[in-house]
């Protein structure tokens, strides 16, 4: 009579994990996306709906087409890697229609330390700045050109 006590347990205690897989798989299904695991584990819609958004960023090419001085100045500098977005933030408006779109020019005192502030995380070599010490709170476009950092802000190296 023991023993079928004991049996009596397991078979609640399977009933319970039984229960327990039902309600995780309905869960599943409600909340994981049908297209998920298509493209591996990803969701296959989310191609998609990225594409189905607007676009936000021009390219740099966009503003190099316009902008041939500033991309002739910025490809002489340490700069010439970085995109213009990067700095000045989406931009197809603007290129769709320059006349109207105006961009917002970035706080360079704000902008430039986002990359350049010390931190002993960065590479050896790439310019670190203590920003009060440096600058003595100007701008930093104030003594470097923006697109050429290299050179001053009249252009001079």
């Amino acid at each position: 009579m023991g023993e079928f006590k004991d049996i009596a347990h397991l078979i609640r205690l399977a009933g319970v994990f039984l229960l327990g897989l039902i309600l995780f798989l309905v869960f599943r299904s409600v909340t994981i996306p049908k297209s998920f695991g298509r493209y591996g584990p990803f969701r296959g819609a989310a191609l998609v709906e990225l594409s189905s958004r607007p676009l936000a960023f021009a390219g740099h090419e966009a503003c190099e087409n316009c902008h041939p001085d500033v991309a002739a100045l910025k490809a002489k500098g340490v700069h010439k890697s970085i995109n213009c977005e990067s700095c000045h933030g989406p931009l197809a408006k603007h290129a769709d229609d320059p006349g109207t779109v105006k961009p917002v020019l970035p706080d360079v005192a704000q902008l430039c330390i986002r990359c350049h502030s010390e931190n002993i995380a960065k590479p050896a070599g790439f310019p670190q700045v203590n920003a009060k010490e440096h600058s003595g709170g100007q701008a930093c476009n104030t003594c470097h050109q923006p697109h050429s950092p290299g050179f001053d802000a009249g252009g001079k190296k």
